[in-house]
């Protein structure tokens, strides 16, 4: 695999990136790392996890760390193979500092998240969730002791806007702090609202690693309309987790994996494929429970889409609307206009 830049942070990371939000449940230890040491040996270097995942037991404010402890063993002896990312502010617990992006729940998590890890330095840490009591500055100022005492080497957001990313690229300019150097956000063929960020990205260094990019396993061409889905599949063992099928929904899938089928790759490694032909993209979070999973990932970043499969494939999903340029282009309004007053 040819790796790609992480955003500003001078890291080269693998396209794939091995995701662990399943470790624990339904994926056990033992897999777990069986898993991990597969996708390092098949070339990826990459691995993001969180302080809260659990696998399928996760409830809000449940302690979490299983994941963390069990990523930490499986890299016991190939630290030095991995970019490791880990993730902070979901609620751990009932009481306010439990939470957050506060400096005092930031610094506290990050000691228990380097114990479990087994490691002495984070090489991405994220702030997982937008904190709307804490202000930004006072996030970017723990992250800043992290990055002075060695504990993190740069950071990243997840679940933040363009906008919110904005501001703190401008806070860290303004009082020379650390600066986001990557925006971990859903994003998918069939969920595309955040498709306009990712033009501000590119521009800022900031390098993008969407999460559900399969979305759930919907684009993997497991689920047939009229058919029950996989026993193993997520739908039947966290349905809570995958989005109601419906024939709209099934319309878009089966016309997905016609234009796959076309340009003959399995439906998974063609949507992956468009998302790594996607701006800024850096590398894709994707889960697995199995080895054939890691390997059809892996074999998506030499899948090409051509322009007119790309047009297309925006027929079947369209992109979300955007503000016309009436200087620069001859873009058309919804109204069926040139863009102009």
């Amino acid at each position: 695999m040819q790796h790609r830049p992480l955003g500003s942070s001078g890291l080269l990371v693998s396209p794939i990136c091995l995701g662990t939000m399943t470790f624990g449940t339904p994926v056990g230890e033992a897999d777990a790392i069986r898993l991990t040491h597969a996708a390092i040996d098949l070339g990826i270097n990459f691995i993001d996890t969180a302080n809260a995942y659990e696998g399928y037991t996760r409830v809000i404010g449940s302690p979490g760390g299983i994941t963390e402890e069990i990523v930490g063993k499986a890299l016991r002896d190939r630290r030095d193979k991995v970019i490791l990312a880990t993730k902070v502010a979901a609620p751990l617990g009932p009481g306010p500092q439990d939470r957050g992006l506060s400096a005092v729940h930031i610094l506290r998590e990050l000691d228990r998240s380097l114990k479990r890890l087994q490691t002495d330095v984070i090489d991405l840490y994220i702030i997982h969730w937008p904190d709307k009591h804490v202000p930004l500055e006072v996030t970017l100022r723990a992250l800043d002791i992290a990055v002075k005492q060695g504990k993190i080497r740069c950071f990243g957001a997840s679940n933040h806007s363009a906008w919110q990313m904005c501001e703190m690229l401008w806070l860290a300019d303004k009082s020379l702090l650390p600066r986001v150097i990557s925006s971990q956000i859903p994003f998918s063929l069939l969920r595309r609202e955040l498709q306009n960020d990712l033009p501000f990205c590119e521009k800022h260094g900031v390098g993008v690693t969407p999460y559900q990019s399969l979305q759930g396993g919907l684009l993997t061409g497991k689920y047939r309309r009229g058919q029950a889905p996989p026993a193993d599949s997520r739908a039947v063992e966290k349905p809570e987790w995958v989005w109601k099928q419906d024939d709209t929904l099934f319309n878009q899938l089966e016309a997905i994996e016609k234009l796959a089928s076309e340009a003959g790759v399995p439906m998974s490694q063609y949507s992956l494929a468009w998302t790594l032909a996607q701006p800024a993209m850096s590398s894709l979070i994707v889960g697995v429970k199995k080895l054939e999973q890691i390997q059809d990932a892996i074999a998506a970043a030499d899948v090409v889409i051509t322009g007119e499969q790309m047009s297309k494939l925006d027929s079947i999903c369209p992109p979300p609307w955007r503000q016309p340029d009436p200087i620069r282009s001859t873009s058309v309004s919804p109204q069926g206009t040139v863009g102009s007053r």
